[in-house]
């Protein structure tokens, strides 16, 4: 059936205009016959953007909350503007909390790509360690049942990672994918579940779903929310500590889970924190700042940068070396160029996932007096 050439959708952005201090309003409209984007400035009330297509944008990348980068300004979906937008976009965009448990953290990497080939986006991403109390806020609803305390103490053992996940029918098919509540059971009644792949028993059981559209909401706000402070997981522990940041071409193209998991199989660094960011331009110049007048590519790597979501992440390393953990990470993520990493080093992180210099999949600190300062960017200043 044809497309209705009139058929758009109708969105609220927003965009923090660091010269200017303020907050700057559009109205954007998807078109759905040609793919084509228009936008306009609601407060001067005139066209911001003339119709047109623009690549890198899906309409999948519109629901509130969503941040996308147009022409370097990371803008922030904030509302739907009419009615239409608003019915279909609650319908295919429903959220839900996806917790990895302490057991299975070490596969943390291998479930999120199990969670990207299963059609959730991930919108929200962050590593937590939960203290007693917070464990037993979270899980507050059982707290009258014989396995409360017993599970409020696993949840304290090792960090945990939570996830917010955007699909059509995202509670339900969440929970179906997750697999039945005991993972022994899960191995024989669903044995691709991430449970029967993942877990041990009913209380180490990999991961945890929201059960309802209401405690899915009250679940999200917990871990992203405003409403709570949790301590940072962050070591910041001097020469010891590296940064990690997996590129915004490579969580556009799936493969953050691959790296992911690469990283917690290497048996030589631990990871301090991790946490989902959007920069902007101005953000990802001052990340940069050290390569400007040095590295010829600054500018495209700016713009790769500050492109759509990276995850950030805190290496710490292990073992009797610590004092050269910089230099180990950056080994391990291989040169610069990944064309001359698939040669001279083809084992390398940059080697496997890399494009081009640019496109090289992964950032990492270059200088062990660096590696601390780049932690503290994202996991201090930018808190």
């Amino acid at each position: 059936m044809a497309i209705d050439q009139k058929a758009r959708y109708a969105y609220i952005l927003e965009y923090y205009d660091s010269q200017a201090e303020m907050i700057r309003r559009y109205q954007l409209l998807y078109f759905l016959a040609d793919d084509t984007i228009e936008m306009h400035d609601i407060k001067n009330r005139r066209i911001f953007l003339k119709r047109c297509q623009y690549d890198g944008i899906k309409l999948s990348d519109f629901f509130v909350g969503s941040i996308v980068n147009i022409y370097s300004r990371n803008l922030t979906v904030v509302e739907y503007a009419d009615e239409f937008t608003r019915s279909a976009n609650v319908k295919n965009h429903q959220r839900t909390l996806a917790m990895i448990k302490p057991d299975a953290f070490k596969n943390a990497g291998s479930i999120i790509s199990a969670i990207n080939n299963a059609g959730f986006r991930i919108a929200n991403m962050k590593v937590f360690s939960l203290s007693r109390t917070e464990a037993e806020e979270f899980y507050s609803v059982h707290r009258n049942r014989e396995f409360f305390d017993g599970l409020v103490d696993f949840m304290q053992q090792k960090p945990i990672m939570a996830l917010e996940l955007v699909k059509s029918n995202a509670i339900l098919d969440w929970r179906a994918f997750m697999g039945p509540t005991n993972s022994n059971t899960a191995r024989q009644n669903a044995p691709k579940s991430i449970r029967a792949r993942y877990g041990t028993d009913g209380r180490m059981n990999a991961v945890h779903g929201s059960d309802s559209a209401e405690n899915a909401i009250k679940e999200i706000n917990f871990f992203f929310g405003t409403g709570h402070k949790f301590t940072s997981t962050a070591q910041f522990s001097d020469s010891a500590s590296s940064c990690c940041l997996i590129k915004p071409h490579a969580f556009k193209e799936n493969i953050t889970g691959e790296i992911l998991q690469e990283i917690l199989n290497n048996k030589n660094f631990a990871i301090g924190a991790l946490q989902l960011f959007s920069l902007s331009k101005e953000n990802a110049a001052d990340m940069l700042e050290v390569y400007k007048g040095v590295i010829s590519e600054y500018v495209a790597m700016v713009d790769e940068l500050s492109s759509g979501p990276l995850i950030a992440i805190e290496i710490i390393a292990k073992g009797t070396d610590k004092q050269h953990g910089v230099n180990q990470f950056r080994d391990f993520v291989g040169p610069f160029d990944p064309q001359i990493a698939k040669i001279l080093r083809p084992n390398t992180l940059r080697a496997k996932f890399g494009i081009n210099k640019i496109r090289n999949a992964i950032h990492c600190t270059d200088l062990p007096e660096d590696g601390n300062l780049e932690v503290e960017y994202f996991f201090h200043l930018l808190q």
